[in-house]
């Protein structure tokens, strides 16, 4: 079977009347729950970003707070975990000063958390890393916003 192009898929659902639409949509969340979770966004907090940000980071910080501490292979698990998770609902939202704030957070919690970033490759690769998207997503924003970012990071240390 072929994928449709957007533009088919477009077409096809102007076609359809609203319960057929409701039907899709309902069924499309019974297979995945990224399929569920995007939609939970879209109808639930696409309307209140400050809302949704507040709820990640809630999310965060428990997982951060879970963290298996008495061995670095599980606690860079749980490190990875969380900025999946993270990733994934930045994605969601397709908003740069979303993801600007969301990665600052990761950063400044594994930072507070006392976890020792430099003391492995890996994690520290991994928070470079994030340094790096953070920058490239304050390049993309508004003057003003570039500004309080650079600033916020400069006060973390980042």
């Amino acid at each position: 079977m072929e994928t449709a192009t957007i533009n088919e898929i477009r077409k096809s659902l102007n076609s359809l009347t609203y319960k057929e639409l409701v039907e899709i949509c309902l069924r499309m969340t019974r297979y995945k729950k990224d399929n569920k979770e995007l939609l939970t966004y879209m109808l639930y907090y696409a309307g209140d970003e400050k809302e949704y940000i507040k709820s990640i980071k809630e999310e965060m910080d428990r997982l951060i707070a879970e963290l298996n501490r008495g061995s670095s292979y599980y606690m860079m698990k749980g490190i990875r975990k969380t900025l999946r998770m993270t990733n994934k609902f930045v994605r969601y939202s397709g908003n740069k000063q979303t993801e600007v704030e969301l990665l600052i957070y990761f950063c400044a919690k594994l930072k507070k958390a006392g976890i020792r970033i430099h003391a492995s490759t890996a994690l520290s690769n991994l928070y470079l890393r994030q340094i790096q998207k953070i920058r490239k997503a304050i390049s993309s924003l508004h003057e003003d916003l570039q500004y309080d970012y650079a600033e916020e990071m400069k006060t973390l240390g980042l």
